[in-house]
């Protein structure tokens, strides 16, 4: 178990350091291609249902098998070499670098008043239009993606890894990329995607309401609301989002920043009304993208403090 918690560790900081250098290899990208093929010769009637079940069983069992092994035999060559391809593994299954530079992408631009850099950097990590969007609608964008990904990027692979190594969380990671892919309530993935979008829900359920605590409890609360007071606001608000994890996210960090979060998106130019989340004590503007960013940060560390505690406990009980 310590050689996992150094592992987790050292991922974590890899990952704060260097994040996902574009030119490496990634292991997403061949999960991709797998699940790409899937969906070219499975995605078919009368089977549709059942094959989106096979899609993920065999991502999974292909994914924790290889991870597996090579921890496995890394680990019997030397403990400090299983160490470091345990760590180099979790660091790239990581995205708190990623999200963050993403975040910085757009924020720099809207702080300089351009708009259209601003946009276009948005339509990179979001799926709405983004071409008539304000500032504050800009900004809502970013914090809303930070917010929900600071658990499906960061904490819930964390957990994964704390539990079952390595191997548990590049499992997580192929569920998660396999909703982000599949898990769309549209006519081409309403039943391939099912299995997929509804064990990736189970598998965050967990670590997405530790975070949202934990930002909760860990940040600053700018209208300086008791904690009675902020955890009544985050249950009243969190159960209203489409998603069943990520307004445990959104929610908390509308809390804490006085914004609200939701409203109406536009995708493909149809317009999709979310709940809203949080109450405008403050209008939407650019440093609410650092403050979240901050948030995304202050909870990554508490949770792997949390964790990583519990797991010396436990060793040593």
């Amino acid at each position: 178990m310590i050689h996992h918690i150094l592992a987790i560790g050292i991922g974590l900081m890899l990952d704060r350091l260097i994040g996902d250098p574009t030119h490496w290899p990634h292991p997403v990208r061949w999960i991709g291609k797998y699940i790409y093929k899937a969906v070219e010769l499975s995605n078919k009637e009368p089977h549709a249902f059942r094959n989106g079940f096979l899609l993920v069983g065999s991502l999974i069992a292909i994914v924790f098998v290889t991870v597996y092994s090579a921890v496995f035999v890394a680990y019997s060559v030397h403990p400090f070499f299983g160490i470091a391809v345990e760590a180099i593994l979790i660091a790239s299954g990581l995205a708190q670098k990623s999200l963050q530079v993403a975040a910085e992408d757009v924020y720099k631009p809207l702080l300089n008043k351009n708009l259209d850099e601003a946009r276009q950097k948005l339509s990179w990590i979001v799926g709405r239009d983004t071409v008539q969007l304000d500032e504050s609608e800009i900004t809502r964008g970013v914090v809303e993606t930070v917010s929900e990904n600071t658990s499906d990027g960061v904490t819930a692979p964390l957990f994964w890894a704390f539990l079952l190594g390595a191997p548990g969380l590049w499992m997580y990671k192929a569920v998660n990329t396999c909703d982000s892919i599949v898990g769309y309530k549209n006519e081409q993935f309403r039943k391939f995607g099912f299995a997929s979008a509804r064990l990736d829900d189970l598998l965050n359920f967990i670590p997405s309401r530790i975070t949202g605590f934990l930002i909760l409890m860990l940040t600053r609360n700018k209208r300086n609301l008791s904690l009675v007071a902020r955890l009544k606001e985050w249950i009243q608000y969190a159960p209203a989002h489409p998603s069943p994890n990520s307004g445990w996210l959104e929610a908390a960090t509308a809390v804490q920043l006085g914004i609200r979060l939701g409203g109406e998106n536009s995708y493909g130019g149809v317009s999709s009304f979310r709940a809203y989340m949080g109450h405008p004590v403050y209008s939407l503007e650019a440093s609410h993208i650092r403050e979240t960013v901050t948030h995304m940060q202050i909870a990554t560390w508490a949770f792997f403090i949390l964790f990583a505690m519990g797991g010396v406990i436990i060793e040593f009980a």
